[in-house]
């Protein structure tokens, strides 16, 4: 096996994570997110007659955080912190140069019909 020179090696370190980890990783913030709200709507239950301030505070956290949490838990793999740098660019290719002054080429003779061959040859 020939090595090749200049060519530069594909790097997996800057890959994404894996759909099975992604998916695994959003489901944790989702079900942490649902049970803070558990948690905000049992306080307001509990703090109702005793601290309305706090109460009112955590009914208005239980009513926003289900909205946040499907957010938060829906931004998965769009949110790619930066390319990995791996393709090679493509070779640069050079621009024509300008036309020359001469005139306009001359056009290439088209085969104009059977002959233009030669003679064809009869078959016996």
């Amino acid at each position: 096996m020939r090595k090749q020179t200049g060519a530069q090696p594909f790097r997996i370190t800057g890959a994404r994570r894996g759909l099975t980890e992604d998916v695994r990783g959003r489901q944790r913030r989702y079900v942490i997110s649902m049970s803070v709200r558990t948690v905000a709507v049992v306080l307001t239950a509990v703090l109702w007659n005793i601290e309305r301030h706090v109460a009112i505070a955590t009914l208005a956290l239980g009513v926003v955080l289900p909205y946040v949490a499907v957010v938060i838990a829906n931004a998965g793999r769009e949110n790619v912190r930066s390319l990995p740098s791996t393709f090679i660019p493509a070779p640069t290719r050079p621009m024509l140069g300008p036309g020359g002054t001469e005139g306009p080429a001359e056009p290439v003779p088209e085969a104009a019909g059977p002959d233009a061959d030669g003679p064809r040859r009869e078959r016996s």
